[in-house]
């Protein structure tokens, strides 16, 4: 398979993560909710794990299903990833996710349009909640709950941390082959649910640079986006490293959970020896099968 192969499978991969993601936060979870369409953070942290849990099957087996500088420098302190394809990775990613903000802010500038007969009222409540930030990442008072920088440093290490456990333990060669993309993508489900109201999650530079460019050259953002992406590229790259040396400190020396006991020799009776009266050491039974001479040799086996 050719490199590029791999490069756009990281592309598209990542623009669907941050299209489907951020654009759920700024549309579905900012849509007037006196019409009924309004799915909160819970829609929202669903979203972030549906889209990467259908990309893992989509292209996963092109490129690993990376998305995301800090999964792919965590998969490389890890072992699983070779340094010669890590930076064209962390250029496509970062460019995947640019051009998916850039449709949400062609979609959010555009968005204000009232058609013939649509409801006004509700494409103003849309605009309000969604012209801005392009849902980009922050601390301060660009945090959703005002958080502090420091605990949104701790909160993305910590949570990108756990992203690569939860990555490279679904992935390991011992666990249930299949499942690896399901696992992944309830794991980002479930670190949005927790992270959404400190920094709006990130654990994906990826994620948070598109959003933050576009906005602030393109939309309505401010300075501040600019001045913050520095803490979220540093904090998802620490957390993702700690988390891959964490998942090997773990696995190292340890046998797979259903390894199978070790083999108990069996020995035949010293009277089921060869009709040449040689005394024959049998270890197991396959060994006496085979070693048994003549018609006496028994066909089921």
């Amino acid at each position: 398979m050719h490199f590029h192969n791999k490069y756009l499978a990281e592309f598209f991969g990542t623009f669907w993560l941050v299209l489907g993601g951020c654009g759920s936060a700024i549309f579905a979870a900012t849509f007037a909710s006196d019409i009924g369409i309004n799915i909160g953070l819970v829609g929202v942290s669903l979203a972030f794990g549906l889209t990467v849990m259908t990309m893992a099957y989509a292209v996963g087996h092109v490129s690993g299903g990376h998305f995301n500088p800090a999964v792919s420098i965590g998969l490389w302190v890890g072992g699983r990833f070779g340094f010669g394809h890590l930076i064209p990775y962390i250029i496509f990613q970062v460019l995947g996710a640019i051009a998916a903000a850039f449709v949400l802010q062609w979609f959010i500038t555009n968005a204000g349009t009232v058609a013939p007969g649509a409801d006004a009222a509700a494409i103003e409540s849309m605009n309000q909640g969604a012209i801005g930030s392009i849902a980009s990442n922050g601390y301060g008072a660009s945090s959703p709950g005002g958080f502090s920088m420091e605990a949104v440093i701790v909160m993305e290490v910590i949570m990108t941390a756990f992203f690569l456990i939860i990555i490279m333990g679904s992935t390991d060669e011992r666990a249930p082959a299949g499942f690896a993309p399901i696992a992944i993508g309830l794991g980002l489900t479930l670190i949005h649910l927790i992270s959404i109201p400190v920094s709006n999650t990130s654990v994906n530079p990826a994620r948070s640079t598109g959003p933050a460019l576009v906005s602030r050259f393109f939309g309505d953002g401010d300075q501040s986006l600019i001045d913050q992406l520095p803490v979220f590229w540093i904090a998802p790259i620490v957390g993702g490293v700690l988390g891959a040396i964490f998942y090997r400190l773990i696995v190292s020396g340890a046998a797979p959970a259903d390894a199978a006991p070790e083999r108990v020799e069996v020995r035949e009776p010293d009277y089921r020896s060869d009709y040449r009266n040689e005394r024959v050491d049998y270890r197991d039974r396959g060994e006496y099968r085979d070693d048994y001479r003549g018609d006496h040799r028994d066909d089921r086996y």
